[in-house]
């Protein structure tokens, strides 16, 4: 997963002053490196695509995400965040989980549909965009614990996650591709854009101390994911996905606001920095 202008992103700013009192430029280059590493993969992923080879495409687009958490943990403990990591880190962002993803399952799976793929493609990037923009105007405004409407990370490894369930079973008992990601890519689409509050797992800290059952716990948990990656990426987006959703509708059938997932620890977490969003969002 500060003010946005800090927003956990990676980023330069205006430096200590000189003599003269006038302000040196420039720009921190670790989170930033982190936050370039990421627009590499996504490029990467895009030529990838071109080639044909759509596993190491979602792959690629699989580590892009990872540095996205990385480049927003990394400006956030070295105290180096700024308003120029957070605008780099949405324009890397969209070329990394909008245009390469959607570039890849346009070949991969909507090219028979013709117009109705490359359009559904068209929407998803635009939604992408729009999802990243609204993002910077509101972040001062939203709630720690939640963001509105499905984050673009989380909506990337989505579509890349089925890439990689086709891969891991042979299509043996899937639904047809086609059919499956021209629908999955229009509702990923209007789900960035929507008011439905996704969890922002920004409350959690890496740098307190913890039970040492959680160490084992995680060890055990990145073994599977060593063992059987394809399989538990696909499961934890299909969990997050439909999460949003059906917590609108829980709370919508109970009367509650349905806007934001807890708004009860608030004031305990407004003197937190806020990472970037999905964790390490600009979007």
């Amino acid at each position: 997963m500060s003010p946005r202008e800090t927003g956990g992103r990676s980023g330069g700013r205006v430096s200590l002053l000189k003599g003269g009192g006038e302000p040196r430029r420039g720009v921190y280059l670790l989170p930033n490196l982190a936050t370039s590493a990421g627009l590499f993969c996504g490029i990467f992923s895009i030529v990838q695509t071109m080639e044909g080879q759509y596993v190491n495409a979602a792959l690629a687009i699989v580590v892009a995400a990872v540095f996205d958490v990385l480049d927003g943990r990394i400006a956030r403990l070295t105290n180096t965040a700024s308003r120029f990591g957070v605008e780099y880190d949405s324009l890397c962002d969209l070329v990394s989980f909008g245009v390469a993803s959607g570039l890849l399952i346009y070949r991969w799976a909507l090219m028979p549909w013709g117009a109705w793929g490359w359009l559904a493609i068209a929407l998803f990037i635009i939604c992408a965009a729009i999802r990243l923009a609204r993002f910077n105007i509101s972040a001062d405004e939203s709630s720690p614990a939640a963001f509105t409407g499905l984050p673009v990370p989380a909506a990337a490894l989505t579509l890349v996650s089925v890439v990689l369930m086709y891969k891991y079973l042979g299509r043996s008992g899937l639904p047809d591709k086609q059919v499956a990601l021209l629908l999955l890519t229009y509702m990923l689409a209007l789900l960035m854009v929507s008011n439905v509050a996704y969890a922002s797992f920004k409350q959690l800290r890496f740098d307190r101390r913890q039970p040492l059952w959680l160490l084992v716990a995680t060890i055990l948990a990145l073994q599977l994911v060593i063992a059987r990656y394809e399989l538990v990426i696909f499961l934890f987006m299909t969990v997050y996905v439909v999460s949003g959703p059906a917590t609108w509708a829980w709370k919508k059938a109970r009367g509650l606001p349905p806007s934001a997932l807890d708004d009860a620890d608030d004031a305990d977490r407004a003197g937190d920095d806020e990472d970037s969003a999905w964790p390490g969002e600009g979007g």
